[in-house]
């Protein structure tokens, strides 16, 4: 996770892991798919500057 993340995020980050981890998903790749999820959700929810896919949904709309 990335530093600023909120207490929420991090909880959030740890349980999507460990439930990756259980359900023997992404192998070898949990914690890089759950930060990419968190920090995606951070983006749309304004809390981190921009998502990873490199715009917004609201810009894209005309």
């Amino acid at each position: 996770m990335p530093k600023g993340a909120s207490p929420k995020r991090e909880r959030e980050y740890k349980k999507l892991e460990t439930e990756f981890k259980k359900e023997h998903r992404y192998p070898g790749r949990e914690e890089e798919v759950a930060s990419r999820i968190v920090n995606k959700q951070r983006a749309e929810h304004g809390e981190a500057k921009q998502s990873s896919s490199g715009g917004s949904k609201q810009s894209a709309k005309k």
